[in-house]
């Protein structure tokens, strides 16, 4: 028995670890751009986006390889290369990551709905196309500045010719892509009733004539904007309800792989679906049958994907992922070559490292790149912190909603992280 006078020991009372505030604050922020979101919003058609440009963004990373020579001087040499040149056989990787063809059904998808919404509510076809184009375009111009920039940095401290041609062109790239893509949206009212058949038949004899009939190459190019037409149509088909049975997705998916695979197999078309230095034909530039093809292969795989991204989106976590790359679109695609560039440019002060600097004719090789995506993508982060205001505009004052927040309250996505309005 114990004395009345002597205290009884408690034990001591569990206490929870606090939450961190940046981890509710994201949480929060998560939380409130989900709530945002209209429910009739097709989350889907974002997902396929997002989807689309990263895949766009890793395959360039992944096969795309700045090798430095090994001679002296102040400034070493750098000259494009692919793993896919040593190692032909990693060429499915070409299959996952080429996706600018799901991009282009779900620009043909939204500019066809946009465009219709935008004429019953009396919006002019101007004024409908300019603020299409303009978060198109917005972000090309830093590009544009900081590269002029560079280019003349380089040359006046004396960089190799070849190596400044080598990151220009690999800096600039990706506006071919915005050309096409801003053409084919300015034409939407003469697009939306046109069967994808016919610019198919356009890419199928051209290639004819160039591979069959001994035509001059620069016939080929007729095939970039019919090409890119096919898909881009196929997202108007999709607008007015003639693809929304799962029978379509499987007719594309299966008929465009089976015509892909026949016309690797037997009629000579490379199997990577991008292009590959030194090689005599390139699937992409211009775009061949076998690209198109492949592409109406996973056009059809993207239809037949919507319910179950619809499912997955419908989590917070993941639609506000969504959403970010939707807002981001632009910036990241403008300037992911930079961020390779960058990290590739700053490794030198450290030497020839594995991945980087190295010719990409192993699998060591692509172990090492495969540790390099990080990196690179912390040099993406920076660069989209620095420009992302050319595509979402100045910050707002912190007691307004964010831009996350009441871009999402709208309907439907017009341009890449805009609203799928008009």
């Amino acid at each position: 028995m114990t004395d009345r006078h002597t205290p009884v020991p408690t034990l001591p009372t569990r206490t929870r670890n606090p939450v961190p505030p940046a981890l509710t604050h994201i949480r929060a922020a998560v939380r409130q751009v989900h709530d945002a979101t209209p429910p009739d919003r097709d989350r889907a058609v974002d997902a396929l986006r997002a989807f689309a440009i990263l895949g766009v963004v890793l395959g360039h990373w992944l096969v795309t390889a700045l090798v430095a020579d090994t001679g002296g001087g102040s400034h070493p040499a750098l000259h494009t290369a692919s793993p896919l040149q040593h190692m032909p056989w990693l060429a499915p990787i070409s299959w996952v990551f080429q996706t600018l063809a799901v991009f282009f059904m779900v620009g043909g998808h939204v500019a066809t709905r946009g465009h219709v919404s935008a004429r019953a509510r009396g919006i002019g076809y101007p004024q409908w196309l300019r603020a299409r184009l303009s978060r198109l375009f917005k972000p090309v111009a830093a590009v544009l500045a900081l590269w002029t920039a560079a280019v003349a940095a380089l040359l006046l401290t004396g960089a190799d010719p070849g190596t400044v041609r080598a990151l220009v062109k690999l800096a600039l790239s990706p506006l071919w892509f915005l050309l096409v893509f801003a053409a084919l949206t300015a034409a939407t009212p003469l697009l939306t009733r046109i069967n994808p058949l016919w610019p198919l038949a356009v890419v199928l004899h051209v290639d004819l004539l160039r591979f069959g009939l001994g035509a001059p190459g620069w016939i080929g190019w007729l095939n970039l904007p019919a090409g890119w037409l096919v898909p881009y149509t196929l997202g108007a088909a999709w607008t007015r309800g003639e693809l929304e049975r799962r029978r379509s997705g499987w007719i594309l998916l299966t008929g465009g792989a089976a015509a892909t695979a026949g016309l690797v197999a037997w009629a000579g078309y490379p199997a990577s679906m991008v292009g590959v230095p030194g090689a005599s034909i390139s699937n992409l530039n211009p775009p061949t049958l076998a690209a198109v093809t492949f592409g109406l292969a996973q056009c059809g795989l993207a239809l037949l994907l919507r319910e179950r991204l619809g499912r997955a989106t419908s989590r917070p976590l993941a639609w506000a992922a969504v959403a970010l790359v939707n807002l981001s679109a632009m910036t990241i695609f403008l300037w992911h070559q930079t961020a390779l560039m960058a990290t590739t440019a700053t490794g030198l002060f450290a030497g020839r490292l594995p991945g980087l600097h190295t010719q990409p004719d192993d699998l060591g090789w692509v172990a090492a790149r495969l540790a390099w995506i990080p990196v690179f993508a912390v040099a993406l982060t920076v660069c989209w912190a620095a420009f992302r205001g050319y595509e979402q505009g100045p910050r707002r004052p912190s007691n307004r909603p964010s831009r996350v927040v009441r871009v999402h309250r709208g309907k439907s996505t017009a341009v890449p992280g805009r609203p799928h309005r008009a």
